[in-house]
Formats: structure tokens, C-alpha cells, sequence
């Protein structure tokens, strides 16, 4: 009985799903007497309206749970406003996209990831959480947890949800209030983190409120720290405080330094088609990754193609006068030679206002000496992938179609 009650609950005012069955019903019905006209054998005008109902009766029965289905999705996914063909369709293709697993952190990565996800829902993210500085810094010290804002701004570029909630979760509450300079995302990850007493668990939780298109991981769940040594011989411990050192640097550690990396991490790269590398800071949001233990090694042995994407503008405190090839050669150095088999190198030129505007954090154009790379035996793509409309940075369209036509050339073996 009480299946038999909710069932003609459908049938209740207001559901605005009635008139749907109805005009299913009848399809229904004219298909089967159209059907039936059509195969008797009484004479050619008989046959002729049977085929006339035949018709008739798939188109109503078409629309009928074509609308009944959108009324459903108008209900469930209320902010979906295109047909849903292109939902699918969109859906779909981006399935069979490339797996892709980008590794880095900082702006960088979240600018790669959101070029990325017009083309492929393979995606997975691997974020290093060795900030100690604002916000994550904060948290990791009250809460004893890992911090939280790297992955945030992963999980925003990759989030499929309404423009609101990717607001929502940048956030960041006024330097007069208690909660001066927190993001909201940052305190909803560590919200979860204690309610579900597990932060890889928080991530994925936080993925599903923002709909993302792929996976974001941390590279480990230890509580590292950065530590620079310098080339006068002093050390700097904390990711925050080493591009205020001043000093060039020499070597990049963890510690602790036997920190082990996440299945899903692994899993990521042993399966991907592509591994990219950066952008971001070379020394605080790309190394990191690599110096966990087992990291390099698991790249080494993976299929994929490594691509490294070579930072636009020097960064005062790590990159100071650094070329294309010194990027390179600072990644190498602090893993292997192999883990590399391409660069992408900007060959776009910074507009002068914007040079100036970056000569006062001492910040400069990489140089490109791509000739010195390919004589490392690295394959260079030099392409413009840049945005220069207020500020120096790599263009997620133009970034992600560079690496896209790369994969397509790859397989198609041009």
C-alpha cells in the first residue's frame, strides 16, 4: 500500500510532471494502434494513417520523456541551464579526455588546472602541503593539520559548481574581523578534517560540494617542513620565511626526510598519459613534490610523458636571474635527468608597464635559452601561453591548448 501511495504522489498538483506522463501515454497509445494499422492488411489507407500514428506517437512519446527528464534536472541540478545533450555531451567527451596528473602547487597549478578541464575530467592534482605561511600556516599550527591552501585553490579551478560557491570558497574575511585573513574555503577543509577525523577524506568531501572535474591529492599526509640551504652555507627552515632570505640557494630539503607519498598520488602517476611539472614557485610549490620519498621514482618508472612548464617571470628570493635552462637544471639536479622529457618555454614578450610594475618585487621575464636545453637532450615546445592583462601569468586557454595538441600529436605519432 504504501508503495502504491507514493506512487501517485506523482500525480499530486503542483509537480509539474503529469502532463509529461500524459503526453507519454499518449505516444503510447498511438504507436500501438498505429502499429497495429500498419501491419494489418486491410487496404493502403488503413496502412497510411497507422504509419501517420506511428509517427505521431514516437514524436509525442520523444518529448514527452524529453521534458518529464529536464523537469527532473530543473529540480535536482536547478543552476543547469543548458539543454541537456550538451550536459551529456560535455560529459562524456570530457571522459574520454586524457589522464592527465599535474604536480606543483601555488597559483601556478590551479591556473594549469582550470585550462585543463575544458578538455579532460581525467585530471588528478597533486598539491604540496609545506606552506607554513597566512592562512594554511595558521591552521597547521592551532589545529595540527596539513594546510589546507594549496589544495583549496585546486579544488576551486577544477570545480564545476556555480561561480557563487568558487566565491564563496576564496573567501577571505577583512583584517577587523577574528578571523582576519582566513579563506572560507580553508576553514570549511578544516571543519571537515575534524568531523570526519581524516583530511584526505575532507578533500574528497569538499570535491563533491564544488562538483570538480578529476581528483586532488596531497603529494603526503606528513607534516613537512622546507628547508634551504644557501650558498653561503646557512640554512632556512620554513617555506614562508625562504624567499626572504636573500641568498641564492643551493640544495632544497624535507624534513622529515623518509616522508612516504599517498596511494592515490602514486596511483595517479603510474596511470596518467601525461605528467606535467609547474608552473609555480620552483623551490616552494614544485620541488616539494618531488622530494618526497618515492616520488621521482614512481615518475621515473611510469609510462607517461613528463612535460616541464617553465615559469614567465623570475621570483625574488628563489629565482633570481634564473634562465629557462636554470629552472631546468635545478629540477634535475634535486631528482634525475630523465624526469623530464619536454619544456614548455613562453616565447610571448612582457609588455614594458608590466615589466616595470614587476621590476619593484625584483621579479623579471625568464630568459629563454631553450638552444641550452635541447643540448641537455630535452625536447623544447616555445609557444606564447601567456596573460598580460594585469598581470604576468600563464594563460589557462592557451597553456592547456599547447599541452592538449602535444598529447594529439603524440598519439597520432606526427
Amino acid at each position: 500500500m504504501r508503495k502504491i501511495f507514493r506512487f501517485f504522489k506523482w500525480l499530486y498538483p503542483g509537480m509539474r510532471i503529469k502532463r509529461w506522463i500524459f503526453l507519454c501515454a499518449v505516444g503510447i497509445f498511438c504507436v500501438g494502434i498505429g502499429s497495429a494499422k500498419v501491419v494489418s492488411k486491410y487496404d493502403h489507407l488503413n496502412m497510411f494513417i497507422g504509419a501517420l500514428l506511428l509517427l505521431l506517437g514516437i514524436v509525442l512519446l520523444t518529448l514527452g520523456i524529453k521534458y518529464m527528464v529536464k523537469s527532473f534536472i530543473s529540480i535536482l541540478l536547478p543552476e543547469r541551464k543548458r539543454e541537456l545533450v550538451d550536459i551529456l555531451y560535455q560529459k562524456r567527451q570530457l571522459q574520454k579526455g586524457p589522464r592527465i596528473t599535474a604536480i606543483g602547487g601555488g597559483t601556478g597549478l590551479s591556473v594549469l588546472l582550470q585550462g585543463l578541464k575544458e578538455y579532460t575530467s581525467n585530471i588528478t592534482a597533486i598539491v604540496t602541503v609545506a606552506d607554513d605561511g597566512g592562512s594554511s600556516g595558521r591552521i597547521r599550527e592551532e589545529f595540527d593539520l596539513l594546510p589546507p591552501g594549496d589544495i583549496r585553490n585546486c579544488l576551486v579551478a577544477l570545480a564545476d559548481a556555480e561561480p557563487l560557491m568558487r566565491e564563496l570558497f576564496q573567501f577571505r574575511f577583512e583584517e577587523n574581523s577574528e578571523l582576519r585573513g582566513h579563506n572560507f574555503g580553508n576553514l570549511f577543509i578544516t571543519a571537515l578534517s575534524k568531523i570526519t577525523g581524516d583530511f584526505e577524506k575532507a578533500i574528497k568531501e569538499s570535491s563533491k560540494v564544488l562538483a570538480i572535474r578529476g581528483q586532488v591529492v596531497p603529494s603526503t599526509l606528513h607534516k613537512i617542513k622546507l628547508i634551504a640551504e644557501h650558498t653561503d652555507g646557512t640554512k632556512t627552515i620554513g617555506e614562508s620565511k625562504i624567499p626572504n632570505r636573500g641568498v641564492p640557494i643551493r640544495k632544497l630539503y624535507l624534513n622529515p626526510s623518509e616522508c612516504n607519498p599517498t596511494e592515490e598520488a602514486l596511483e595517479a602517476i603510474y596511470e596518467a598519459e601525461a605528467i606535467i611539472l609547474g608552473p609555480g614557485s620552483l623551490y616552494t610549490s614544485v620541488l616539494p613534490n618531488l622530494l618526497v620519498k618515492g616520488v621521482t621514482e614512481a615518475i621515473l618508472r611510469a609510462k607517461a610523458i613528463k612535460i616541464y612548464v617553465c615559469n614567465v617571470m623570475t621570483q625574488s628570493g628563489e629565482t633570481d636571474n634564473y634562465t629557462a635552462s636554470d629552472h631546468v637544471r635545478t629540477i634535475t639536479e634535486h631528482t634525475h635527468p630523465r624526469i623530464i622529457d619536454y619544456c614548455v618555454v613562453n616565447t610571448a614578450p612582457v609588455p614594458f608597464f608590466l615589466q616595470e610594475k614587476y621590476k619593484e618585487e625584483n621579479a623579471y621575464p625568464v630568459i629563454n635559452d631553450s638552444s641550452k636545453i635541447r643540448e641537455w637532450g630535452y625536447k623544447v615546445i616555445e609557444d606564447d601561453v601567456i596573460s598580460t592583462t594585469n598581470f604576468v601569468r600563464h594563460s589557462p586557454e592557451k597553456l592547456a591548448r599547447c599541452i592538449i595538441d602535444l598529447l594529439i600529436s603524440l598519439r597520432r605519432g606526427t
